[in-house]
């Protein structure tokens, strides 16, 4: 069986390189946590990328909230993916959703055309969705789409963890064939069990900043998570 993945949000390259040096498998590249994390600039991907060998996944999403906005503000996000790719990022993580709930395909459409078949998550607006298994539907088999972040409710990991468990069990069904990165408000009290439905993906940002999200990524919280996902699962 593989290791797990572990990815950490990084704001720049001094998380990033605390969460290389703690074990992290990958980063998620993000400014304005204020905002739950919104696309980080060129200079700052250049400055990570030039900083860490690990993969790296940017978010592409430039207000709060679900919506990917109206016309204009999809072609300015478009054309900030495709800046980006122009830097040479090669995974992304997006998401937009629809008045009414559903996966904004038009939205996840234009963008998975600009990134041209780089790898990316669909991150945690599923939580937000009307209807998660609909919407696993209205997105299987786009091209890179490999991974949904969720934390199976939007209230956090403690409220989802039966709806985690119960996805978990469903992998490779149709709309369950990408793999599921589980976070948002995720513990290291939550990582057992998850790991013994047979979760293998974790997220994490604040979790390993002792100081809050002012405060750089910990090294040394970064490696007691790493154990704690790499510990060998209970059985029975």
């Amino acid at each position: 069986m593989s290791r797990p993945i572990f990815e950490v949000i990084a704001l720049g390259a001094e998380d990033a390189v605390a969460a290389q040096q703690g074990g992290a498998d990958r980063l998620e590249l993000v400014s304005d946590m204020a905002a739950d994390g919104l696309t980080p600039s060129r200079e700052t991907f250049a400055a990570i990328r030039a900083a860490v060998r690990i993969p790296l996944r940017v978010m592409l999403r430039l207000s709060d909230g679900f919506a990917a906005g109206d016309a204009d503000a999809l072609d300015v996000l478009c054309e900030t993916a495709q800046g980006l790719r122009a830097e040479g990022a090669e995974e992304f993580v997006l998401g937009f959703l629809d008045a009414g709930g559903r996966a904004d395909l038009e939205a996840v459409y234009a963008l998975v055309d600009v990134i041209d078949g780089c790898r990316w998550t669909f991150h945690r607006a599923m939580d937000h969705a009307v209807d998660r298994d609909a919407l696993r539907l209205q997105l299987a088999g786009l091209p890179g789409l490999d991974t949904y972040l969720t934390a199976g409710s939007a209230h956090g990991v403690g409220a989802g963890l039966p709806v985690l468990c119960e996805e978990a069990a469903r992998t490779g069904e149709p709309g369950y064939e990408p793999a599921l990165l589980v976070g948002g408000g995720l513990l290291l009290d939550h990582v057992p069990a998850l790991r013994a439905a047979g979760l293998a993906g974790f997220h994490v940002g604040g979790a390993v900043r002792p100081g809050g999200w002012t405060a750089p990524v910990d090294a040394a919280t970064v490696r007691t998570w790493r154990e704690a996902i790499d510990a060998p699962v209970a059985v029975g």
